[in-house]
């Protein structure tokens, strides 16, 4: 796992009945570092996130820029940690190695007859853990077409299911809990009501690619009868992410935008905001919940 936390010395000042008090002690912060993603040895993009699971991170990147659509798409990966070092990972071999990546860049082999990235979709600029998509070269790259149709994914959801989400979610952020500085996303099955991965991440869409790219890796895509239950709010980005992995339904526990609102109703997607105690706003596809 890579480093998660970091110590730094505050200065915290309470107020009790006597005024304002002073004191010195450690703190745990939530680490932020860059990874550059490479394909072929070529960059495509650098990302600032929180490290580990960095292989699921590039798998879901990847997927949600349209480059991959399965885990037969990923060859490998070389994680990078200066000259002469690196660790392999290979697609077929899911877990501790994925784990244990700790180096800030990592080169992804597509498989044999997947094309690579063109070269005017490389971001020319970094992407901050608050923005997925700043370093898109034009405005017609922000949008992607998805190589699944989830208007026609079945799937239903009781709401009282849905209602408890959001508590499921908070259960299992174990690093917010330590630092209160990491965003979370995990993916529900419907039919079992089982979280299937969680992942935590300074930024809230390296928090989805994560996950995105643990089904890419486990091959579970298209991920029907799933919904993706994010801590922040439902950006454009994360619905796109969402549509691209076959994912049929986002539920967020803040405010949707525009934007990320006219793109679930055009995809036939359910989008889910405010979900908090006993209450949701469902802005697409309200048919899929059952009240």
């Amino acid at each position: 796992m890579g480093r998660l936390t970091a110590r730094s010395p505050v200065t915290r000042i309470a107020f009790d009945e006597t005024g304002a008090v002073a004191r010195r002690r450690p703190d745990t912060l939530a680490v932020e570092e860059p990874l550059e993603i490479r394909v072929g040895g070529e960059p495509l993009t650098v990302t600032m996130r929180t490290p580990g699971h960095d292989v699921e991170l590039a798998a879901g990147f990847l997927t949600g820029e349209g480059i991959i659509a399965s885990g037969e798409d990923f060859r490998s990966a070389i994680h990078c940690g200066g000259p002469g070092t690196g660790l392999v990972f290979q697609a077929q071999a899911v877990g501790a190695a994925s784990a244990q990546n700790t180096y800030n860049v990592l080169d992804v082999t597509l498989a044999p007859g997947v094309a690579p990235p063109a070269v005017d979709i490389a971001r020319n600029f970094y992407t901050t853990s608050s923005c997925g998509v700043c370093g898109t070269a034009s405005i017609e790259q922000v949008a992607k077409a998805s190589r699944f149709d989830v208007r026609t994914d079945a799937v239903t959801f009781a709401a009282e299911w849905l209602a408890g989400l959001p508590e499921a979610l908070r259960a299992g952020q174990d690093v917010f809990d330590k630092t209160g500085g990491l965003h979370a996303a995990a993916l529900f099955d419907a039919a079992s009501g089982d979280m299937l991965v969680l992942r935590e991440d300074v930024g809230r869409h390296n928090a989805v690619d994560k996950v995105v790219g643990w089904a890419v890796l486990h091959g579970r895509l298209p991920l029907e009868g799933t919904v993706l239950q994010v801590s922040g709010r439902a950006s454009f980005e994360l619905v796109q992410k969402a549509v691209m992995a076959g994912i049929p339904a986002l539920s967020a526990v803040s405010a949707p935008s525009s934007l990320a609102v006219e793109l679930a109703d055009s995809s036939g997607f359910t989008l889910i905001g405010f979900s908090r105690g006993r209450s949701m706003n469902v802005y697409s596809r309200a048919d899929r919940v059952i009240v």
